[in-house]
C-alpha cells in the first residue's frame, strides 16, 4: 500500500476529529449551558468537515477514515487484510492526534481521559443502527450517485447525530479517540469497548442486507 494512501487516511482522521473535537468545545463555550445549541453545534460542524475530506482524500484513499468502513469494504474483498490493518492503524493514530490538536488550538490540557457516561441498551442499539445507516449511505450512494457520496456522508452524520441517542459515533477510531477528550465529546474509556463491539455488529449486518439491497 502506498505511503500516499495512508497519509490521506491519518490526516482525514485527523480532521474529522478536530471537527468533532473542536467544534464541540467551541459549542459548550458559546452555548452557556444550552446542550442543544451545542449539539447543533457540534453536528453542523462534523457534516461541514465530512464533507470536505471525503471530497478532498476520497480520489486518493477513498475517504474510509472509519474503520467500519474499512472492514466492511474488506468483506466485500475490494482490498486486502494487510491493506486494511495499516489503514486502521493510522485512522486510530490520525484520530487521537487530532484530538490533540484541538485541545492545543483552544488551550486545554493536551492528554486528557474523558470522565463522560455513554453507555446502556439504547445506546448500545443506537450505534448498530448508526453504522449500519452510514454503510448504507456509502453504498447506497455508490450505487446511485457516486459523485453524491460526500454529501450523503455529510447530511446523515448531521441528522444521526440528532435521530440516535449516541450521537451517532459509528466510528471506532473515533471512538477510541474521543475518550482521550474529557470535553463535549468524549466517552469514558470504559464505555469504549462495547460500543466498538456495536459497531461491528452494525458492519455484520450490513454485510448481510446490503449486497441483496444494492445488487446488480
Amino acid at each position: 500500500m502506498s505511503s500516499q494512501k495512508l497519509l490521506a487516511e491519518g490526516i482525514g482522521t485527523a480532521f474529522l476529529l478536530i471537527g468533532v473535537v473542536g467544534s464541540g468545545i467551541m459549542g459548550a463555550a458559546l452555548a452557556d449551558g444550552n446542550v442543544a445549541i451545542a449539539l447543533l453545534a457540534n453536528a453542523i460542524a462534523t457534516g461541514c468537515t465530512l464533507y470536505f475530506i471525503i471530497t478532498t482524500l476520497g480520489p486518493i484513499s477513498g475517504a474510509h477514515f472509519n474503520p467500519a468502513v474499512t472492514l466492511a469494504i474488506l468483506i466485500r474483498r475490494e482490498i486486502t487484510p494487510k491493506q486494511a490493518g495499516g489503514y486502521v492503524a493510522v485512522q486510530i493514530i490520525g484520530g487521537i492526534l487530532g484530538v490533540w490538536a484541538a485541545h492545543m488550538m483552544f488551550d486545554l490540557a493536551i492528554l486528557q481521559t474523558s470522565t463522560t457516561d455513554r453507555t446502556g441498551v439504547s445506546q448500545w442499539f443506537s450505534e448498530v443502527l448508526a453504522t449500519f445507516g452510514l454503510l448504507f449511505v456509502i453504498f447506497g450512494g455508490i450505487k446511485s450517485r457516486p459523485d453524491a457520496v460526500p454529501t450523503l456522508v455529510a447530511l446523515y452524520i448531521t441528522g444521526a447525530y440528532w435521530f440516535t441517542s449516541s450521537t451517532s459515533f459509528a466510528n471506532p477510531a473515533v471512538t477510541i479517540a474521543r475518550g482521550f477528550s474529557d470535553t463535549f465529546a468524549g466517552i469514558n474509556p470504559a464505555h469504549i469497548p462495547m460500543f466498538i463491539a456495536m459497531q461491528v455488529v452494525g458492519v455484520g449486518v450490513a454485510a448481510l442486507i446490503l449486497p441483496r439491497l444494492f445488487r446488480n
